[in-house]
């Protein structure tokens, strides 16, 4: 059959890009496939196309490797179907042998995926038992041998014979105890998967002695590992056999010479505790818990401080008094700042854990000393979770104890910490009472608006809306407009700014009464600020005001005061009262 020259056109520049000395050329050659593959069509694909990339691609740079990986994953509906599936095994299998391991890891998500729709256990045996088997028995390149065991999850369900089975778990206990420590590694990465596809009996008698070994590999990299693999291994156990293989593992673990295998430990602690359950964590797992709070690395004890609120939930009231408490003592008082920021994170998270007594005297005096603590970072933390103490404690106990500790971290010379502090106001003001606002945080309120930092001002001006919602229009018309009112005749623009914006966000919530008789005629003062800034948002914060007020009002005394601004020399000036006249 002779093709025509039209037709052999779409090739003829995939084989000259891809040949091209540019990478960018190659790359976008290779993205390109899906569409060159339908022009080309279903058997030219598989004939020309397919092959030509495992013969030129293969020693090209590495992401165009990993573009290529990535798109053969897709590619069964461009070759004829489910039925031609081993042409892209091929190529894939090549990939799988690359040294980068970003496309070894693509490759074999893409031979997964192409599995995933193959339905007959004929062409799995056939294809998938036989690429396992030389990926696994490759001696030269070990990456072959590590990417064997990314394959074994995605395929072994697949199969109902147990000899294929039973052959596919001796390669992979072959793999998992290889001379290379990246091949162990890789088995250990994959073993939480394999683990939940191989049923119970085998995962007894196969997987629980390379687990066992896998958490005495010399490779604390390999040893790390067994953390997630506890979990996985617990799930699929029944809680006799978890007891009996799990348990000690974890315990060898949180003792293990290497900080970084003790950490993961301490990282995964709460999944440990839940899959091994409630009996086991209360006898047994708690006290490592204790000494991986008490160890020699500010790592471990970063991460086992930010578990300790996870952990006491699945402990009873009377274990989290005995146990985490004097822990929590050790860690408020740590010498490293990272430990008591993790710890400032979820300390609050224990006062629902506890009665009201308990928490006042147990947790309170901790609460008090992260407050007052000299980094930044762990006051800021702490402060984020005030409400769930304040259900616990109560109000009176709240303004009684911390409440001054919080005036104090209102004045706080980092900017952050102040913000947070403004963002609680609302939810504390309305717990607190209007009486307790005004004699105790109004005027700390009031240095908010004239903050330095620009982000304090806005949040402060953002929350009036709220605090005025919560007291209502005549608390605002008698104790914050006189001193919001009294900034627009501040030296400093920024100020006179700020009361602009505090008038349009309290536009929203007061009556209009007030607006007329108390806001308007100050604001009309401004329309002659000699700062075009100033100027213009007077002429933005009469167009908010212009829904709120009588139409006579709006005639009478906002539209002369637009017009004179729509006359100013400041091209911005001019288009916002351009704007804000087309609304009266």
């Amino acid at each position: 059959m002779t093709t025509s020259p039209t037709s052999q056109y779409p090739i003829s520049i995939l084989i000259d890009e891809l040949k091209h000395e540019d990478p960018q050329l190659r790359l976008n050659s290779i993205r390109r496939l899906n569409h060159i593959a339908q022009a080309l069509g279903s058997e030219r694909t598989r004939g020309e196309l397919i092959p030509f990339l495992s013969e030129s691609s293969m020693d090209d740079e590495d992401d165009i490797l990993l573009a290529l990986a990535q798109q053969l994953g897709d590619f069964q509906k461009y070759i004829g179907g489910i039925e031609h599936s081993n042409v892209l095994l091929e190529p894939l299998e090549q990939l799988s042998r690359v040294e980068e391991s970003q496309v070894r890891d693509a490759a074999t998500k893409s031979i997964a995926k192409i599995f995933a729709n193959i339905h007959s256990e004929a062409k799995v045996k056939q294809w998938g038992v036989s690429l396992i088997q030389r990926l696994a028995e490759e001696k030269e390149w070990l990456t072959a041998r590590a990417s064997a065991c990314a394959l074994f999850a995605p395929i072994y369900p697949l199969l109902s014979d147990e000899s294929e089975k039973r052959k596919l778990r001796q390669l992979y206990a072959a793999l998992s105890r290889d001379e290379t420590p990246l091949v162990r590694r890789s088995a250990a990465t994959n073993f939480n998967d394999f683990a939940k596809k191989v049923d119970a009996e085998h995962v007894k008698s196969d997987l629980v002695p390379l687990f066992i070994d896998m958490g005495k590999d010399d490779q604390d990299s390999v040893r790390l590992l067994t953390i997630e693999n506890c979990v996985a291994l617990a799930q699929v156990l029944d809680s006799r056999d978890a007891q009996t293989h799990v348990l000690p593992a974890v315990k060898v673990c949180s003792q293990d010479k290497s900080w970084r295998v003790r950490y993961m430990v301490a990282d995964h602690f709460q999944h440990i505790c839940e899959a091994l359950g409630s009996d086991l964590t209360r006898r047994e797992l708690i006290q490592s818990f204790i000494k991986l709070c008490q160890d020699t690395e500010v790592e471990v004890r970063t991460a086992a401080a930010f578990h300790v609120t996870d952990v006491a939930r699945l402990i009873p009231k009377e274990q989290i008094i005995a146990d985490i408490i004097p822990c929590v003592k050790v860690l408020v008082n740590d010498k490293s700042e990272h430990v008591r920021a993790s710890l400032a994170k979820v300390i609050m998270g224990l006062a629902p854990l506890l009665s009201k007594e308990n928490t006042i005297d147990n947790l309170l005096p901790f609460f008090l000393k992260l407050l007052k603590d000299v980094n930044s970072d762990v006051r800021l933390n702490i402060i984020s979770e005030l409400e769930s103490v304040n259900k616990v404690i109560g109000v009176d106990m709240l303004a009684q104890s911390l409440l001054p500790a919080i005036v104090e971290l209102g004045k706080d010379k980092n900017w952050r910490v102040r913000y947070a502090i403004i963002q609680k106001i609302p939810l504390l003001a309305s717990q607190l009472g209007q009486k307790f606002f005004d004699e105790k945080l109004s005027d700390l309120y009031m240095t908010w608006l004239t903050d330095s930092a620009c982000a304090i001002r806005e949040a402060a001006t953002e929350n009036l809306r709220k605090l005025t919602e919560t007291f209502g229009s005549e608390w605002a018309k008698n104790t914050l407009l006189p001193k919001i009112l009294s900034m627009s005749s501040f030296p400093n623009y920024l100020y006179r700014m700020t009361t602009l914006f505090s008038v349009s966000a309290l536009c929203e919530v007061v009556s209009p009464q007030i607006i007329n008789d108390v806001i308007l005629d100050e604001v009309l003062k401004m329309v002659n600020d000699r700062v075009p800034n100033v100027r213009f948002n007077v002429a933005k914060t009469l167009q908010t005001m212009i829904p709120h007020l009588d139409s006579g009002i709006v005639s009478e005394k906002i539209r002369p005061s637009l017009e004179q601004l729509k006359q100013d020399s400041d091209p911005d000036v001019k288009a916002f009262a351009i704007e804000a006249l087309s609304h009266t």
